[in-house]
C-alpha cells in the first residue's frame, strides 16, 4: 500500500470512507454489519489505515467502533467530524463530541473535523450560515482545548463553499489539514484547484474527498469511457479517478466510500501499484470529464444531506435514476426504475419548500431539478 507521510504519522494513501457502507436493503439506511465488516476486515489485512466517519453519518460511528475496536488503536487512524450547525452551546459541543467518542469506542480521535464548515443558506441571504455559527459561539476555542486534553490528535475542517471565505478560514484559525472535494471534474468545475493550491502554499496536509464524485466518475457515459478505455483497457473507471486524486504531492490520502469487495480490491490494487497520471493522461481526463458534462448527468454525489425530504421524496434515488438514462441515452431503464418508486418519493411530490438546497453541498437547483424530471417522467405516459 502507497504511503503519504502526514506530519509523523504514516498513512495509506487510500483512506476508508465510512459513509456509504453497504445497507441491509435497498431502501433502507440501516448498515448491514456482516458485509461491512469484511470490508473493513480486508482493508485493515492490506494496509489502509485511515478510516473517515463522521457524526451525522446515520450509524457510522457505531460501526466504526464495532469494526475497528478488534484491532490495536495504534494500529489505524480514526477521523470523525462535528457538525456546527447542531452545535449551538459548550454544553451541544461536549455532548456530541463524548457520544461520537463513545459510539466509535475510542478516547482520542487522530483526525478531527469542523463538519462542512462553509454551507451556504438562503435564509441567512446568502451568507455562510454555518461559519458564522462556527465563530459566534467560540467552537475554535472549544476544539483548541479538547486538542490540548489530547483527545483530538490533527484538528481540521471539510469544506463546500466559496473561495472568499475559504481564503478567510484558513488565514483566521490554524489547522493541521483540511479536506476538500477533488476530481478531475470538480478541479475546474468548483475551483477545486485553487482550494488545493491555498493549503499547498501554507504547508497544510489535503485529504480528498469525491475523487469519484460519488461514483459518478466510475460511470462515465460511453463516449468518456470510451477514450479512458482505449488509453488502458485493463484498467478500471475508477483507477483512473482515484490516481488522478493521488497524483497531487500534498495529498495525503484519498478517501473512497466502498461499499463492495469489488470496489475494495480495485482500490487497494491502484494503490499497490499506484502510478501517478502523467500530462497526456491528464489531457485524456479533462476530454473525457468536458464530453460528460455536456450529458447533461447532475452533479449528485448521493451523499444524501438533503434527506430526509419532509414530503418524503426521494430525492438522491430519484437523482440516480435520471443520471443513468442520460449517461446511457436510453429511456426504459429510466421508467422501470421511476416506477419502483412510491407515489410520495417521486419528483411530483416536491412543493419546492427549498429545504434541500440549504442542505446540498453542491449547492444544486434541487426543486427546479425534481420539476423537469417530473416533467420528463410524465412524457413517457400515454
Amino acid at each position: 500500500m502507497e504511503i503519504r507521510k502526514i506530519y509523523d504519522r504514516d498513512v495509506s494513501l487510500l483512506g476508508f470512507g465510512l459513509m456509504r457502507l453497504p445497507k441491509t436493503a435497498e431502501k433502507s439506511q440501516d448498515i448491514d454489519y456482516e458485509a461491512a465488516s469484511k470490508l473493513v476486515d480486508h482493508a485493515m489485512t492490506n494496509g489502509v489505515n485511515y478510516y473517515d466517519t463522521a457524526y451525522t453519518y446515520g450509524g457510522s460511528e457505531d460501526f466504526a467502533g464495532h469494526a475497528l475496536s478488534k484491532y490495536p488503536r495504534d494500529s489505524y487512524f480514526l477521523a470523525t467530524k462535528c457538525p456546527p450547525w447542531m452545535v449551538k452551546t459548550v454544553d451541544d459541543f461536549e455532548r456530541i463530541f463524548a457520544e461520537s467518542l463513545k459510539r466509535c469506542r475510542t478516547d482520542y480521535f487522530d483526525f478531527y473535523l469542523v463538519h462542512n464548515l462553509a454551507q451556504e443558506s438562503k435564509r441567512a441571504a446568502g451568507n455562510d450560515e454555518y461559519f458564522r455559527k462556527f465563530e459566534m459561539i467560540g467552537m475554535y476555542d472549544m476544539l483548541k482545548r479538547k486538542k490540548a486534553e489530547g483527545k483530538i490528535r490533527r484538528l481540521g475542517f471539510s469544506f463546500h463553499g466559496t473561495i472568499a471565505l475559504f481564503k478567510k478560514l484558513v488565514d483566521k484559525y490554524e489547522w493541521d489539514f483540511a479536506q476538500i472535494q477533488l476530481n478531475y471534474i470538480d478541479w475546474t468545475a468548483t475551483d477545486a484547484k485553487s482550494q488545493y493550491e491555498i493549503l499547498t502554499e501554507r504547508n497544510i496536509p489535503v485529504i480528498i474527498m469525491e475523487p469519484l464524485r460519488g461514483g459518478a466518475l466510475a460511470a462515465l457515459n460511453k463516449e468518456s469511457a470510451e477514450i479512458l478505455k482505449q488509453a488502458q483497457p485493463g484498467a478500471s473507471l475508477a483507477s483512473w479517478g482515484i490516481r488522478y486524486a493521488a497524483s497531487l504531492s500534498n495529498v495525503a490520502t484519498v478517501l473512497s466510500g466502498m461499499n463492495t469487495m469489488e470496489q475494495l480490491t480495485d482500490n487497494i490494487a491502484t494503490m499497490n501499484s499506484f502510478r501517478p497520471v502523467d500530462d497526456r493522461e491528464k489531457e485524456l481526463l479533462y476530454k473525457a470529464a468536458a464530453i460528460y458534462n455536456r450529458s447533461g448527468a447532475i452533479a449528485c454525489t448521493g451523499c444524501r444531506y438533503c434527506a430526509p425530504c419532509p414530503e418524503g421524496v426521494d430525492i438522491p434515488r430519484i437523482f440516480s435514476i435520471y443520471n443513468h438514462y442520460r449517461l446511457v441515452n436510453y429511456r426504459i431503464p429510466f421508467d422501470n426504475g421511476y416506477s419502483t418508486l412510491g407515489e410520495r418519493e417521486k419528483a411530483s411530490s416536491c412543493i419546492q419548500c427549498g429545504l434541500c438546497v440549504e442542505k446540498c453541498p453542491q449547492h444544486l437547483a434541487i426543486p427546479e431539478h425534481m420539476r423537469e424530471i417530473d416533467e420528463f417522467a410524465k412524457s413517457a405516459l400515454p
